[in-house]
């Protein structure tokens, strides 16, 4: 098996949920009243996406639908569709289309569903006849062995929508760009972008600094967020602008959630020592 089933894959679930992204704007002020005002206006939005913090982090799951475009690919959206979790540990449970994610050569469905939990991704595979997936219904993969251990690191850090909104309280300012109705619910649009400096003045603990400044740079430099709160202080959807790529995430449902496990080991087949080995080999190791 060939390393680009799984470098597919893991590259579009780390632009989904590395969300990086503090959101801020510019612009001069250019009378005292003015920028009197915009000060107080900048007060009430962080004000509110710390309530949507808050609110996000204690609920701790939601049912998602993600599209991600990328440029290199002409920007023909993929989905998925599923489960996060961020309450005890990154978690997810998606469907997403199987030639999209470079797995048609493993499963015959138009779609595959993926679990990532554990530090593990585990992809739902037509049983093979011999080799490491032979009878078996499921791959494994670490993370770390595509990613490598900081990228591991990084998603683990900031694979859930808390962190993005803690990002996002990071930045000096917030453009808030009124009342839109989105997926039919009444919310306020909030837009910025993020650079490291951002991050580095921000009151962040020193590890979510350093994730933060890692995936930033692993993004470009810099990314662009857009991100809509309803009334029950709830994101309802977060939009990631950078690096060639556009993830939008949908919150369909929050809390309630299943439970995401790993499926059983007697179906699962480990291809991480393959992977490690690819993923050393392209990287010249």
């Amino acid at each position: 098996m060939k390393l680009k089933y799984t470098a597919a894959w893991v590259g579009l679930t780390a632009a989904a949920m590395v969300a990086a992204t503090a959101c801020g704007s510019d612009g001069a002020k250019t009378a005292a009243g003015t920028a009197d005002k915009a000060v107080d206006k900048g007060t009430a939005v962080m004000a509110a996406l710390t309530r949507a913090t808050d609110r996000t982090e204690e609920l701790g799951s939601a049912e998602v639908r993600t599209t991600t475009e990328l440029d290199a690919t002409g920007g023909e959206p993929i989905s998925m569709d599923g489960t996060y979790s961020w309450g005890d540990g990154a978690a997810m449970d998606v469907e997403m289309d199987t030639a999209a994610a470079q797995m048609s050569a493993l499963q015959d469905d138009p779609t595959t569903r993926v679990v990532m939990v554990d530090g593990a991704y585990f992809y739902d595979v037509d049983p093979q006849p011999n080799g490491p997936l032979a009878g078996k219904e499921w791959m494994r993969v670490d993370v770390a062995a595509v990613t490598g251990e900081a990228g591991a690191d990084n998603m683990a850090a900031n694979a859930d929508p808390t962190a993005t909104l803690r990002y996002m309280t990071a930045s000096t300012e917030v453009a808030d760009l009124g009342e839109e109705t989105v997926l039919g619910r009444k919310t306020t649009h909030y837009r910025g972008s993020v650079g490291a400096e951002h991050v580095e003045r921000s009151k962040l603990t020193e590890a979510e600094k350093k994730a933060a400044i890692a995936a930033l740079k692993a993004s470009g430099g810099k990314l662009t967020c857009d991100i809509w709160v309803d009334g029950k202080d709830l994101p309802v959807r977060i939009t990631q602008t950078g690096a060639g790529m556009t993830v939008k995430m949908d919150f369909v449902k929050f809390g309630a959630t299943k439970e995401i496990t790993a499926p059983p080991a007697a179906e699962t087949g480990d291809l991480t020592e393959q992977v490690t080995k690819q993923r050393d080999a392209a990287i010249g190791q």
